[in-house]
């Protein structure tokens, strides 16, 4: 049997990680992570990393193994997973993906584009611009510096939105104009399947999901992490949030509506990142699981 990875994609809160426990059962394998927002051991509750129970239910892998402090790139994480599926594969010839950071879960499918080095000190002034005027301002610049990677990216991600700016600005050509080079084919099968549900049923457990994560504790996270907040790996939803709170900007209750908000438009640019790809085999959130192995083994 040639070795397989079986991805795992969709929106957030559609129910990945309980799937992909389930399909790790029964094939007796691993699980790789590649929700680049739960690499960092700081950020549990805002991240919904899997509960101890779900982590003790099949080996998982990238899950809280970086700090805050760490400067990781996707590229990094490229070449990290590639590595761990070697080693994986030879254990197992079926192993498991799942994450909806959708560059990430196509850096270890497809490859990554290359991009020249750039100088470290463009990137610190682009985060002293957003903190001082604010992220409309750098999407302004992206705007005028590649049009082309404006209309294509989530300008609402600032990390996102820095490292186009930093490639057009470092060498003086377009973020655009580096992507979609050849790139180095993988010595695996690869098998993707997507969770979707209703637009309402996916906002509704979205909504509950922030209540459950206010419950347990997410303002103290976000307060221990507040000091820090302009590292690059708290620029992220359910976070700059209560950062805005913190700073006396938002209302509490604002500030969580804002989470519920922002979460429900990253999901909206999940889905549109990954119905892109004709690939995927989609199922109901609520499909049940043997109707998906019956599939995944006329698959592999």
């Amino acid at each position: 049997m040639k070795n397989t990875l079986i991805t795992i994609v969709g929106a957030t809160a559609i129910g990945k990680t309980a799937l992909s426990i389930k399909l790790a059962k029964h094939f007796g394998c691993d699980i790789i992570s590649c929700d680049s927002r739960q690499f960092y051991k700081e950020m549990s509750i805002g991240t919904a990393v899997p509960d101890p129970e779900e982590m003790d239910a099949a080996p998982h892998h990238f899950i809280q193994n970086r700090s805050i402090f760490d400067d990781y790139s996707v590229g990094q994480f490229e070449k990290n997973a590639l590595s761990k599926l070697d080693e994986l594969f030879k254990k197992n010839p079926i192993q498991i993906m799942v994450g909806g950071s959708g560059l990430y879960v196509d850096a270890v499918l497809k490859g990554l584009d290359y991009f020249p080095e750039v100088d470290a000190s463009i990137r610190e002034n682009l985060n002293i611009e957003l903190q001082e005027k604010g992220i409309k301002h750098l999407q302004e610049k992206l705007k005028e510096l590649d049009i082309e990677t404006y209309n294509s990216i989530a300008i609402d991600n600032p990390h996102r939105l820095i490292r186009a700016i930093e490639i057009c600005i470092g060498t003086g050509n377009t973020y655009a104009s580096y992507k979609n080079k050849p790139k180095t084919p993988r010595n695996f099968n690869s098998i993707k399947i997507g969770l979707t549900a209703d637009r309402e049923i996916m906002y509704d457990r979205i909504n509950r999901r922030v209540d459950i994560m206010i419950n347990n504790g997410l303002l103290d996270e976000a307060k221990n992490m507040y000091p820090n907040k302009a590292l690059n790996a708290l620029q992220t939803v359910g976070y700059r949030e209560l950062f805005e709170y913190f700073d006396g900007n938002f209302t509490k209750e604002f500030a969580i509506e804002e989470i519920k908000k922002n979460t429900r438009r990253f999901a909206k640019r999940q889905g549109t990142w990954f119905r892109k790809d004709k690939n995927i085999i989609w199922f109901d959130f609520q499909d049940d699981v043997q109707n998906i192995i019956k599939i995944l083994e006329t698959k592999i």
